[in-house]
């Protein structure tokens, strides 16, 4: 079984409530979609890596900045419709989109062209406030939203 582990960033919203800092996934596949197609930074890891360890690994390959240093509060973990298993914590923090660099992947594109193509893994990363993340996030993530707003009122910031 495939097991992913990401930081979900939050920072206090302007008009009340939290923002998320979610990425656009990146690639041929997503590049059309909107709704259901935003995730959290996060990336697949071996058994013998820590998932936290690789929460902050997957965050700093997928922006190509640091994660925040402040407390991580556990967001638990579920099942996405392909099997894979995402682990997620919430990071108090703040992040310019504008700062970030993506990583990239490297497919065969067009399907069975025998010809490879490179793309970013996130090709947009945005602040959104619950309500707007909830509708763009991979549906089975969309828990991660909601433990965070439960959690909300007792959240460092």
């Amino acid at each position: 079984m495939k097991r992913s582990a990401g930081l979900l960033l939050f920072r206090p919203a302007a008009e009340g409530g939290v923002e998320v800092l979610l990425g656009h996934m990146g690639g041929p596949f997503w590049a059309r979609r909107d709704a259901g197609a935003w995730t959290l930074p996060k990336g697949e890891y071996e058994p013998d890596e820590a998932a936290f360890d690789a929460a902050r690994r997957e965050f700093t390959e997928e922006l190509g900045v640091p994660p925040p240093q402040g407390a991580a509060v556990p967001l638990g973990e579920v099942r996405q419709s392909g099997g894979k298993v995402v682990t997620a914590w919430a990071v108090a923090g703040d992040l310019d989109p504008d700062t970030v660099v993506t990583g990239t992947f490297t497919m065969e594109w067009p399907r069975g062209s025998g010809r490879t193509a490179t793309f970013p893994e996130l090709d947009r990363v945005a602040w959104l406030d619950l309500d707007e993340a909830g509708r763009l996030i991979i549906p089975a993530q969309r828990v991660f939203l909601d433990r965070l707003a439960e959690r909300a009122p007792d959240l460092p910031t």
